[in-house]
């Protein structure tokens, strides 16, 4: 499996528009299936990144994309907090407590295979944090309590966000150095991982840089055009090296996504998300309105692609970043985690999948 992040583009954007991002929203829109009423679930963007592997909901912090690396605070005072009917555990802060699971630790536990591609990462050590392993640069992230430097615009050779890579958000992955460098690492090795099914992660998690991903507009940091250009120049570039591996030809799937409808301001939902507080809400006990300006993050849509997909497919059926979650964890056979648990959040179906 495969996931794509994209970044701040609203589906009117994107998949409305066609000739802005011909590739992504022709080309492989026929291909594979186009979901139409696909949602983020807050803003900005690492409040998404965290519900896309944890089904954890938005904090204050997270929804203000972490520019101090924090710990994650417990409300209570017990040793394993408060927890929500649906898994969401109280507190406010960035890098969540060694407990709290993700997909990764599922997958781990499962004696399932997981990587985080990161493009970028790795070109300024001092700016992202990452150590020096023989496979190359690995684990970005700032020092937990330091302030986060890749959080502004940095050099153009280097345009790696922490807050778009989820994994370093969590205890259970960072502070073991050795877990982290092994399956948090750059975009590089990930030709050679295709190169077989053996080498080939079960899960794979891909971040283009910001401006590869859509992120940067209307310029990128190196003074390129930003926007739907280079994102589809990326998409162009991977999606044909992975479609073209022995793992996705064996039975894989690609699911290419938005975090969030950033540029246009727009906080609606899905999927049960509203806007209220308090410990026993199932949907986000941390925060008012997820989406700052409501419950979510606005309609985004997403592709997915795989032989068990009829090409041209197209589901209106209401799906969000849980969702995503549940899929990929129904799939490899594990259990919901966070609000992937909700009974109104559903696993991608046979809207989507034809076999």
């Amino acid at each position: 499996m495969w996931i794509i992040e994209e970044e701040n583009e609203s589906y009117a954007a994107s998949f409305g528009d066609p000739s802005a991002d011909p590739y992504l929203a022709r080309a492989l829109v026929s291909k594979g299936a186009l979901l139409t009423n696909y949602y983020g679930i807050g803003h900005d963007s690492l409040d998404n990144y965290i519900a896309e592997i944890s089904g954890q909901a938005p904090d204050f912090q997270t929804g203000q994309d972490c520019e101090y690396f924090s710990r994650f605070l417990q409300f209570g005072g017990e040793t394993f907090g408060k927890w929500t009917k649906y898994g969401q555990l109280s507190g406010d802060g960035c890098v969540y407590p060694s407990y709290v699971r993700t997909i990764a630790s599922q997958l781990t536990a499962a004696h399932l295979t997981w990587k985080s591609y990161n493009q970028n990462m790795g070109n300024d050590p001092k700016r992202d944090g990452t150590t020096a392993t023989r496979h190359g640069p690995a684990c970005g992230h700032p020092r937990l309590g330091g302030i986060d430097k890749t959080d502004v615009t940095g050099p153009a050779n280097d345009s790696y966000a922490t807050r778009h890579n989820p994994f370093v958000y969590f205890h259970a992955i960072i502070s073991d150095r050795h877990y982290c460098d092994a399956h948090v690492v750059t975009l590089k090795p990930l030709r050679t991982d295709l190169a077989s099914s053996a080498t080939t992660p079960d899960y794979s998690w891909i971040t283009p840089d910001t401006c590869a991903d859509g992120h940067d507009t209307p310029r990128c940091q190196n003074g390129m055009k930003g926007g739907f250009g280079p994102l589809d120049k990326f998409l162009r570039a991977w999606v044909p090296r992975i479609t073209d591996s022995p793992a996705y030809q064996q039975g894989g799937l690609i699911v290419i996504v938005f975090d969030e409808s950033g540029h246009d301001r727009n906080a609606t939902a899905c999927c049960g998300e509203k806007d209220s507080v308090g410990y026993d809400d199932p949907s986000h006990p941390n925060t008012n309105e997820p989406g700052l300006w409501g419950p979510g993050g606005g309609r985004v849509g997403a592709v997915a692609l795989s032989p068990f997909i009829k090409p041209g497919t197209k589901s209106s059926v209401p799906y969000n970043h849980y969702s995503l979650l549940k899929t990929m964890e129904t799939i490899f056979g594990l259990p919901p985690l966070g609000d992937a648990r909700q009974p109104q959040v559903h696993a991608f179906g046979a809207d989507v999948f034809s076999g």
